[in-house]
């Protein structure tokens, strides 16, 4: 196989063949296409205008001959809905694949091999080289994780963010929109969650002033509405993005509670928190009333999200005011029920009933991991026991990798360099073969505890989660840290392109002095400069 560097495409493919020559592309030719093609094609065609202004025709397959780009469905491919081939030869590209899936993946494949920006002047064309691609991911989940709990980062930033996943090839965007510090979610039936919920009076802008329960006091606020939803959800299933709503429970919910105090133990009035942490107050299990508003909850997510998942976090929750609750004590008394370990236990399961019920499966943080889990609810492993997560793999439980050392975008370079998310790879040599398929894939997390604008997050996220992404589509055998690195240098320009900045080689990469610094740096990442 070619030197990878020949072809600079992240995440790197499965297989490439180099061929002789180039095909050229200009203004004439056309995208050939059939019925199950046509909004690919049109995505291709504003992608090759946005690129190189030519303006290609969309025309039906079969066509006459002469140069062209050709988007094929062909049943007879491999079963992987999400692989394709792609062949470039001097006569034009054809890009096959078994689905509507894979010809998007294929298309994002063409977009990298073509020029960034181009001018066009009279008979100018865009080179491509000639090449055979055969490629399929390694992982069906390949996530992104943005958190707006804390702050509330709106619409264009979540659609920019979307359109880098599809060049990357990612697939999944998780979306934690209610926090402590934030309702971000218009529900209909409980309004107070946003006319309350996401009005927080400040942020902790320092360790001291979290330290000190201080804050800022300049207000954040912010949500969705319900259109705005949907709108996002289409933009992200047009490029074949699932959605999957996080809705945190019983913890991180001073929001929700600041809306409807009646919903916590003690039933005292609170505000949105100020601060990251653990805060004490969260809902009460031992309430009817509270699974009836969570039920209300869940079906409007519901209705809005057609994702077969729904995170519900589970991460975080303290305990000590149901074990001063009369009416928890009561529940766990009246189900049978050890502690309060047993009573978050009897919580989660029932939650994971009612959405089994509405044909949805339970994701939340490997903290929910327990003997007696609902068989269905699926475990995002970031930090904690390798035992129980080995165990419930070996049981058949699904999983997902976001580990904290590794993966969290919002750690510092020093704590977390590039070379550290890339090389990292999530395998488990204990499991069989079959249970290794259980291992759903990767995702990394960008908590915004501290990452309250779109400088911020750039910095924070680029360019780390192009090595996520190529952990989650390409093979470990096919990883190698210097190349990812030469042909990151080189995806820059697409970056760019997208008006996203990078932050220059040395931060992404520290000496390992900085590094040795690094647990130091875990919460305040070190913003300095970006390439421009």
């Amino acid at each position: 196989m070619a030197k990878t560097t020949a072809y600079p495409i992240i995440p790197l493919p499965g297989r490439v063949d180099l061929g002789d020559g180039e095909f050229l592309l200009n203004k004439d030719n056309v995208i050939v296409v059939d019925d199950a093609n046509q909004w690919n094609a049109s995505y291709l065609q504003r992608a090759i205008q946005d690129q190189t202004q030519f303006r290609l025709s969309v025309v039906p397959f079969p066509a006459i001959a002469g140069p062209r780009i050709q988007l094929v469905i062909e049943d007879s491919l491999e079963s992987n809905p999400e692989g394709y081939q792609l062949t470039v030869s001097n006569t034009g590209v054809l890009i096959s694949a078994k689905t509507e899936i894979g010809c998007f993946y294929g298309i994002q494949t063409l977009r990298q091999l073509l020029p960034v920006k181009i001018k066009t002047k009279g008979s100018e064309a865009a080179s491509i080289p000639c090449m055979a691609i055969q490629d399929r991911p390694c992982f069906t989940w390949r996530g992104l994780m943005l958190d707006e709990g804390r702050y509330f980062h709106g619409k264009a930033t979540v659609l920019r963010l979307l359109d880098v996943m599809a060049l990357l090839k990612m697939n999944v965007f998780h979306w934690h929109l209610t926090e402590d510090q934030g309702w971000r979610l218009e529900i209909k039936k409980y309004p107070k969650l946003t006319e309350i919920g996401s009005r927080g009076p400040g942020t902790a802008q320092t360790i001291t002033q979290t330290i000190r329960n201080q804050h800022d006091n300049v207000s954040q606020s912010g949500f969705y509405t319900q259109e705005e939803i949907r709108e996002i959800i289409a933009y992200a299933q047009e490029r074949h993005i699932l959605v999957v709503p996080e809705i945190e429970m019983p913890g991180h919910s001073t929001a929700a509670l600041a809306a409807y105090p009646e919903l916590g133990c003690t039933g005292k009035q609170t505000s949105p928190g100020t601060r990251f942490g653990i805060f004490k107050d969260v809902f009460c299990p031992g309430k009817e009333r509270t699974f009836t508003f969570i039920e209300d909850v869940l079906l409007e997510v519901m209705a809005l999200f057609p994702s077969p998942y729904i995170h519900i976090g589970g991460d975080e929750a303290p305990r000590s005011r149901w074990k001063k609750c009369p009416r928890c004590q009561e529940r766990i008394a009246r189900e049978g029920l050890q502690n309060e370990h047993q009573l978050q236990e009897y919580f989660t399961n029932r939650i994971a009933g009612f959405l089994e019920n509405h044909n949805r499966q339970l994701v939340g943080w490997n903290e929910i991991l327990s003997d007696n889990l609902h068989r269905n609810a699926v475990a995002q492993y970031w930090v904690g026991s390798r035992k129980s997560l080995l165990e419930g793999m070996h049981q058949g439980r699904k999983v997902i990798i976001s580990s904290y050392l590794n993966y969290y975008l919002d750690h510092s370079y020093w704590l977390t360099p590039l070379s550290k998310s890339y090389n990292f790879y999530p395998e488990f040599p204990e499991l069989t073969d079959a249970e290794t398929g259980n291992l759903l894939g990767v995702e990394a997390p960008l908590w915004s505890e501290f990452v309250p604008d779109w400088a911020r997050l750039e910095y924070q996220t680029f360019p780390r989660l192009l090595a996520v992404a190529e952990t989650g589509w390409t093979s470990k055998s096919q990883k190698n840290y210097a190349d990812f690195f030469a042909r990151y240098n080189h995806f820059k320009s697409h970056l760019k392109a997208m008006g996203i900045r990078c932050p220059k080689d040395e931060e992404v990469e520290p000496s390992r002095i900085q590094q040795a610094f690094g647990v130091f740096t875990i919460i305040l990442p070190q913003r300095k400069t970006c390439e421009h």
